[in-house]
């Protein structure tokens, strides 16, 4: 190679990162692939926040469509999305089960007490142990679970109106029609 081809090279590597990162502008954080996808949930043994004797775990998600959001007291996010929940929860026709990720079990129950509590069953995560196995890196993220126990989709960021009819309906509704 000559001197003179040499001196392209590290043109050529910035035009290429140029490139890599201008399309990183057109991705949507929301639809980042998870690899759990049509796979089953991933196990895990946790404590009841409401009641830390009991263990909760994946015997919760099989025959039941389940919701799994995950959550933390000291979410921004969260807040809005639980006053979302709230409404959809009694008529979505789902089991709901709250992933508290990270938190502080008082701090927990105080957010519960303030912004209410629509799910059936609520596992806590302290250390974020399980939620490594579940590919979560923050809150809130939503998992909708078939009655195989398999995860059929994942929504990363707080859930609006918009998401739950284009998403989450149509797909619950899909999923409570299936026989396991």
């Amino acid at each position: 190679m000559t001197l003179k081809c040499l001196r392209w090279i590290p043109v050529l590597m910035i035009l290429a990162l140029i490139a890599v990162l201008w399309r990183g502008l057109y991705l949507n954080p929301k639809e980042i692939p998870s690899p759990l996808i049509d796979r089953p949930a991933p196990p895990f043994q946790l404590p009841n926040l409401l009641n830390p004797a009991v263990m909760l775990d994946n015997s919760l998600l099989k025959n039941k469509v389940t919701i799994v959001n995950v959550w933390a007291s000291w979410c921004a996010a969260c807040v809005e999305e639980q006053q979302f929940i709230r409404t959809v929860a009694p008529s979505s026709r789902v089991q709901w089960l709250g992933f508290n990720y990270k938190d502080d079990r008082q701090e927990a129950l105080t957010w519960l007490q303030q912004y209410g509590n629509p799910y059936n069953y609520i596992a806590t995560d302290a250390q974020g142990a399980a939620a490594l196995d579940w590919g979560i890196y923050g809150t809130p993220e939503t998992f909708v679970v078939d009655k195989k126990g398999f995860i059929r989709y994942k929504h990363i960021g707080p859930i609006s109106l918009k998401d739950w009819q284009k998403d989450f309906v149509p797909l619950l509704t899909r999923l409570n029609q299936e026989t396991v």
